[in-house]
C-alpha cells in the first residue's frame, strides 16, 4: 500500500513553485504496546471523564481549559481557538540558505521526505533540487501544519529532499543551565592519551542494523514465548554490574579489552602481559 501523505501543497523559491507531497521519514510501528485489561476477564478497560467531585462526565459537558496558576484555569471555547489559528497556506516557503554547521543539533526534530505530487511536477522539483545541491546550502522554509506554524530545514537527499522540521527558540533549553554546574576539572593527560587510543580502536562505520532497540527485542522475545508455552517463560539474564575500580585501571583495561587491534599492536596498549600461573593441581589429560 503506497504512504499518504503527511501534507500537501507547493514549494516555493522565488517565482518557482510545484506541487509537493511531504511523507513522515520514521515509524514507530515496530513498538510494542500495551492494552489495559481487566485481569480476569481481558476485556479492554475504558477510561470514562470523571469529575473528582459529581462522577462520569459526559463528552459534551467537557471544555478546554489552560492552566495559568495551581488550580485556576482559563477557559477557551473551540470557536476562540479556531479565530487565532493560522490559515493553511499549502506552501512550503524558502525563506534563507544557510550552512548546514549553523543549525545547532538541539534544533533538529522530526524528519521528513518531500517528493514532487505527480509527474508534472517533476521537472520544476528537479530545478530547485538540483540548485540547492550545486549550492552546498540547506533551505529554511515555513510550512503551517495542523494549524501551527513550523520552519523546516531541506537538503537534497537522492532524487528527492530530506526535510526535517525545527524546534523553535522557546524549546530549547540553556544548555549553561546543565553544563555550567560541571566543575573544571583538568583531565589527566595520560589517562586523555588512553582514553584517545580506546576511541581509535572503536572507530568505524555506522550501520543502523546493529543498533536495535534490546529493550523492544526482550519484549517480543516475552510475548512470544508466552503465547507459545501458555504463559511459562524462561529467566532473562540480569547484566552483570560494573565493577568499582580506579579509573587510570580501567582505561588500562578497556584499551586491552577494545576494538579489534592492529596485527603489530600488542594487547593491553603495548605491554607485555603477565605469564599466566600454572595451577598447583594437575591437569586432567
Amino acid at each position: 500500500m503506497a504512504a499518504r501523505p503527511t501534507w500537501q501543497g507547493y514549494l516555493r523559491l522565488s517565482l518557482v513553485s510545484c506541487p509537493v507531497a511531504l511523507y513522515t521519514a520514521t515509524s514507530r510501528s515496530a513498538d510494542v504496546s500495551f492494552n489495559m485489561l481487566h485481569k480476569e476477564t481481558h476485556n479492554r478497560i475504558r477510561m470514562i471523564p470523571t469529575d473528582p467531585e459529581t462522577g462520569p462526565v459526559d463528552r459534551a459537558d467537557i471544555v478546554k481549559g489552560y492552566e495559568v496558576e495551581k488550580g485556576r484555569y482559563v477557559v477557551v471555547t473551540d470557536d476562540e481557538i479556531k479565530n487565532v489559528r493560522l490559515e493553511t497556506t499549502r506552501t512550503i516557503d524558502i525563506e534563507r540558505f544557510v550552512d548546514a554547521a549553523e543549525i545547532d543539533r538541539l534544533y533538529w526534530n522530526d524528519p521528513y521526505f518531500l517528493a514532487p505530487d505527480g509527474d508534472m511536477a517533476a521537472e520544476a522539483f528537479g530545478v530547485i533540487r538540483e540548485a540547492m545541491e550545486g549550492a552546498g546550502k540547506l533551505a529554511l522554509a515555513r510550512v503551517v501544519m495542523h494549524q501551527r506554524e513550523r520552519l523546516m530545514a531541506l537538503e537534497p537527499r537522492d532524487q528527492g529532499i530530506l526535510a526535517y522540521s525545527l524546534r523553535n527558540n522557546k524549546e530549547v533549553k540553556d544548555p549553561a543551565e546543565f553544563f555550567d554546574r560541571i566543575p573544571d576539572v583538568k583531565a589527566d593527560p595520560k589517562m586523555v592519551a588512553i582514553a584517545e587510543k580506546i576511541i581509535e580502536q572503536l572507530e568505524g562505520p555506522f550501520d543502523p542494523s546493529e543498533f536495535n532497540d534490546r529493550y523492544e527485542d526482550a519484549l517480543r522475545k516475552l510475548i512470544a514465548e508466552k503465547e507459545a508455552h501458555h504463559g511459562v517463560v524462561s529467566k532473562v539474564e540480569e547484566p552483570k554490574e560494573a565493577e568499582v575500580i580506579d579509573l587510570m585501571e580501567a582505561l588500562r583495561r578497556s584499551l586491552g579489552e577494545g576494538g579489534p587491534r592492529r596485527k603489530s599492536e600488542p594487547r593491553g596498549g603495548g605491554k607485555k602481559a603477565a605469564p599466566r600461573k600454572t595451577p598447583a593441581r594437575k591437569r586432567a589429560s
